[in-house]
């Protein structure tokens, strides 16, 4: 497994941007496909998206395309989600996530929770109105 820790959440209002990054541990980082979920209060996990090894495609919730963009740096180990026009109901706890290692061949973006193996603790992003 490997070790997934969140930083950049916060307080914004309705139309602000803020960055997610997500650092990863180990050597494996660059074998794994990363997604980005989220949970707002009295609901289930969503998926918001997600993005292969290399960084070079990605896959979005149809809630936030077009404004939210996830990127990926290997050299540093770091995923990040980057929240532009931020909304009140993008309120949540968000979440990065590790898919298992793979050294070849690729695979569809995950966009359910129990593709993942490995997860953050979460950072809190709260959009006012």
């Amino acid at each position: 497994q490997v070790h997934l820790v969140e930083s950049g959440g916060g307080l914004v209002q309705a139309g602000g941007s803020l960055r997610l990054s997500c650092v990863a541990s180990g050597s494996t980082f660059s074998g794994r496909a990363m997604g980005w979920f989220r949970r707002a209060p009295g609901k289930e996990s969503e998926f918001v998206g997600a993005i292969n090894r290399s960084g070079d495609s990605t896959s979005y919730a149809d809630s936030v395309k077009g404004r939210f963009t996830i990127s990926r740096d290997n050299a540093k180990n770091t995923v990040y989600l980057q929240m532009n026009s931020l909304k009140p109901e993008d309120t949540a706890v968000y979440y990065c996530a590790a898919r298992p290692f793979r050294l070849f061949g690729s695979v569809a973006h995950g966009t359910s929770p129990s593709e993942y193996v490995s997860w953050g603790q979460g950072t809190q992003v709260t959009v006012s109105s």
